[in-house]
């Protein structure tokens, strides 16, 4: 039941329509394990963080059952900063700032016993960073999940398409679909990304839901109509947590599991929005996310007579 994520830990500085917070703590890797962790206690980061980074942020993620033996802390020195702000639609931002600091040269190093962990889920790093990550691994992990962005694929194409090869999900957003594979029809981009490695694809549409593929096989899931949204950050890294921890929690490795999973991710996406940062992953309970994929299922569950 073990999973490992490898991501930035960081602080932000957002503006959306509904208001501004600034120096929130973000990053990655910070939503994807508070998320993973209402599924599966065993959650490892793999990050590396100044020591401006507050020591109380730390013990709330240790008090969650996360492992952060593969935090770096640099001395002297500032962890990742990014600054936005969003559009009146949610959908576009512009990046006012962003100071990698120690992000610069992370050269990540699992502790031990990171290196046979059951399930990896790799954050939007360098595609370099990534496959450094998963040649540490001893054991072949059951699944090896993986974001990328746009901008990999414009500066480090060949590093991206020999990770590509190395993994078993690759989770990316609509826009980014486009980009890799060159096709505008969502089922032709994600033949041709699938062609490049991956065995099952994720493709998030943010308030459009989001597709999973398989082969042939294709499964949509709705995002859930919310009456306001707060901020949109970390909503796709939050799903990929809920996602890859409802995988760990099961350990059923099957299109029909990744489907439920999906549900999951979006679940759990539809909470981080409705506050800044991460404060809403904070106070979940066990209960509240039942509700919450109940009416996920609610809203596509009808009965029809052919």
């Amino acid at each position: 039941m073990s999973l490992m994520t490898v991501g930035t830990v960081a602080f932000d500085d957002i503006e959306t329509p509904r208001g501004r917070a600034e120096k929130v703590v973000g990053g990655a890797a910070t939503y994807i394990a508070l998320a993973a962790s209402y599924f599966t206690p065993d959650i490892r980061m793999v990050s590396v963080i100044g020591d401006d980074f507050p020591q109380e942020e730390l013990d709330h993620l240790s008090e969650k059952g996360i492992d952060l033996s593969g935090i770096q802390v640099k001395k002297g020195e500032k962890s990742f900063f990014w600054a936005g702000r969003y559009h009146e639609n949610m959908n576009e931002r512009d990046t006012l700032d962003t100071q990698l600091n120690v992000l610069a040269d992370f050269d990540p190093h699992l502790p031990d016993h990171y290196r046979h962990t059951e399930f990896v889920m790799l954050g939007n790093l360098t595609p370099a960073v990534q496959q450094r990550v998963i040649e540490q691994m001893a054991v072949k992990p059951k699944i090896i999940a993986l974001d990328t962005m746009n901008f990999w694929m414009n500066t480090a194409w060949d590093s991206l398409m020999e990770v590509l090869q190395m993994i078993d999900v690759l989770i990316i957003n609509d826009e980014e679909a486009k980009q890799l594979s060159g096709e505008y029809s969502m089922l032709k981009a994600a033949h041709a990304i699938l062609d490049m490695g991956p065995k099952y694809l994720v493709i998030k549409k943010g308030e459009h839901g989001a597709l999973l593929f398989e082969g042939g096989n294709v499964f949509f899931a709705p995002a859930l109509p919310l009456a306001e949204i707060f901020d949109p950050t970390g909503a796709g890294d939050t799903f990929a947590g809920g996602f890859m921890g409802y995988l760990a929690k099961t350990q059923e490795v099957s299109f029909e599991n990744m489907k439920r999973a999906v549900i999951y991710g979006s679940a759990m996406a539809s909470f981080c929005v409705e506050r800044f940062g991460i404060e809403r992953l904070k106070e979940l309970s066990n209960k509240a996310i039942r509700e919450r994929v109940a009416q996920f299922v609610d809203l596509v569950n009808f009965d029809a007579q052919l």
